[in-house]
């Protein structure tokens, strides 16, 4: 067992070594690294001890929760780093900014509810929705983000392997599950059936968010038996909210514009 000597009267020295010591046998790394700073600040303001010591003790849970969301995030699984604050909402007046700010509160996760981006390709629906779950984790929620084809197969496989239990109880324990294309590619009736179950175990108990490019009359193509379209869209919008992200592709007008204004210029 490791302990400190206590003395009175410690050199300048001594204390900042016996800090540092004490902060590792306590893992407080923020502490550790930023107490000196702390400490000059706290001098040429003339901060009380209690005042220090709140400093110093904020400043390590402030590091910690960050760390936290840090950790949330990356385990999310999102392919790159989208924010809400990046998001251009003048090129896309389909989405209002006051709704996406009222989800940004979470509330809807809290309550299970679902959440449906649909639109085409380039209007800013995989944004919205890598957006939104970097905000659930951020503020505590556990988050995964996957394509819907992955998701497929990684459940086929688990069929396969005798896993199927275990890999739907996994998905079912997140807070929010964030599903991207949808309806990009048919998906056969054992794959439909599967993706069923998540969507069943998750119902009215954790939130899925999902992004397709497919308005729910389309999903025939993705899911051809009709009852399995139909079972899949009930659980997809119950109580949830669907947003429109249209059809002029924000990526396509962007390219436009590059391109169009060295023309104008020649």
């Amino acid at each position: 067992m490791t302990t400190l000597p206590r003395q009175r009267n410690l050199t300048e020295q001594a204390a900042t070594t016996a800090i540092d010591t004490a902060c590792r046998l306590l893992r407080l790394p923020s502490i550790r690294n930023e107490f000196a700073e702390i400490a000059d600040r706290a001098a040429k303001d003339q901060m009380t001890y209690r005042g220090f010591l709140a400093e110093l003790l904020m400043t390590e849970c402030d590091d910690r929760a960050r760390r936290r969301s840090e950790r949330r995030i990356k385990a999310a699984g999102f392919p790159r780093d989208e924010s809400l604050r990046t998001f251009d909402f003048d090129a896309n007046p389909n989405i209002d900014p006051a709704v996406i700010n009222t989800l940004a509160s979470c509330e809807w996760i809290k309550k299970s509810q679902p959440l449906c981006l649909i639109g085409d390709s380039g209007t800013g629906k995989s944004h919205m929705l890598i957006a939104l779950g970097a905000e659930a984790a951020m503020q505590g929620y556990r988050v995964r983000y996957t394509f819907a084809t992955k998701l497929v197969n990684e459940l086929v496989e688990a069929a396969d392997e005798k896993q199927l239990n275990k890999t739907i109880a996994r998905y079912g324990r997140v807070d929010l599950l964030c599903i991207d294309e949808l309806g990009y590619m048919e998906l056969d009736r054992h794959g439909a059936e599967l993706l069923l179950q998540v969507l069943t175990e998750r119902e009215e108990k954790n939130s899925v968010a999902i992004a397709s490019n497919e308005s729910f009359g389309g999903w025939t193509k993705t899911f051809t038996d009709p009852r399995l379209c139909a079972a899949i869209v009930d659980r997809l919008t119950f109580n949830g909210t669907i947003i429109e992200t249209g059809t002029d592709s924000y990526r396509l007008a962007s390219t436009r514009a590059r391109t169009e204004a060295p023309a104008k210029a020649d």
